[in-house]
């Protein structure tokens, strides 16, 4: 029997090596890992059932090419530039309110205006059906949009009085969420103080603010139900909130991979962000009521005699300033209402 110089046999096992590595390494390279930046708390609901959910869906659905990282409470990107770090693909994803970006989607925050929608339900179909119509996609032409949806309308809570009639706001420092929200309050006399929601509690507690303008989810969500114990439920509008894609990240995934992050976008993962925050909104305000806080609810405002005319203001004053489509955005909007139940 002949031996195999030794030389020969480490040749022919480095092949045996070499082979096996090439047939594995493209395994190893498979998997693609998204960074997602966020401005809720971890462990909050929008968390854990939004984005820990889309999260293990997308990586379930890639066969685990994909993994998705996320990172919750700003800490990726802060939330006045989580869209902008998807756009740099400082994050892969962002998602954030459009109205912490002051000036940059004047269509898209149409849909927040007073009347256009009474739950989060109906504002994030609004919302999204408008985009899939192409009523403001270039407002997003520089990142690849996922799902659009909203919070649900935003009324006022306060720490030392119950706000029963525009002219009670007058004196009052109370965090506005967008600026069309803050001309509102100015108008009527109070001092709009613009900041991002995880600021709140501990400006409240500091006494910088004396009251705000927000959703019963952001109650929840950010313990302002433990310093605000007034609410006066005026609907003055309805927050816009993105989740979008850093479109160099989107076109560096083969094409089974941008399939399944296809499929995790659109109307139905829309319509999911809104069972969470119509889920919440709930709790918010039974939360309050458990606690005991004095309520005021305005039906119809904008047909109430003293609400309606400053609401109707607002709406007016807005599609003016931005001119353009506007009016038509706002038109259809309106129309979806029919399309998009509560």
């Amino acid at each position: 029997m002949k031996k195999i110089p030794r030389t020969l046999a480490k040749a022919s096992l480095f092949s045996v090596f070499t082979v096996s590595f090439s047939l594995i390494t493209p395994l190893a390279e498979a998997s693609t890992t998204l960074r997602v930046a966020h401005v809720w708390p971890g462990g909050s609901m929008v968390d854990r059932e939004l984005f820990q959910a889309w999260a293990k869906s997308v990586e379930e659905a890639s066969g685990g090419q994909l993994k998705v990282e996320v990172y919750p409470s700003q800490t990726l990107a802060r939330s006045g530039q989580t869209y902008e770090s998807a756009v740099m693909g400082i994050a892969d994803i962002g998602a954030s309110a459009q109205g912490y970006t002051a000036g940059r989607f004047p269509l898209t925050q149409v849909v927040e205006l007073p009347g256009v929608s009474s739950s989060a339900r109906q504002g994030a179909c609004i919302l999204q059906s408008l985009y899939d119509q192409g009523h403001f996609e270039q407002e997003y032409a520089d990142t690849r949009p996922l799902f659009l949806f909203t919070t649900g309308p935003g009324y006022l809570h306060t720490k030392e009085r119950l706000i029963k009639a525009p002219a009670d706001i007058e004196g009052l420092r109370l965090r506005r969420p967008t600026p069309v929200v803050g001309d509102m309050l100015e108008r009527l006399g109070a001092q709009a103080v613009g900041m991002p929601a995880p600021d709140v509690f501990t400006s409240m507690q500091r006494g910088v603010v004396d009251g705000l303008s927000f959703n019963w989810e952001g109650m929840k969500t950010f313990r302002l139900n433990e310093l605000a114990q007034y609410h006066t439920e005026v609907p003055l509008y309805d927050l816009s909130l993105f989740a979008t894609m850093s479109q160099r990240s989107y076109d560096s995934l083969s094409a089974d991979l941008q399939q399944v992050i296809d499929d995790h976008s659109g109307l139905e993962w829309s319509l999911r962000a809104a069972e969470v925050y119509d889920e919440l909104i709930h709790q918010g305000r039974q939360e309050a009521v458990e606690a005991g806080h004095e309520f005021i609810v305005i039906e119809n405002a904008l047909e109430d005699s003293e609400w309606g005319p400053v609401l109707q203001q607002t709406i007016d004053g807005y599609l003016e300033d931005i001119g353009g489509t506007a009016s038509e955005v706002y038109k259809a909007a309106m129309d979806l209402q029919q399309r998009c139940p509560v």
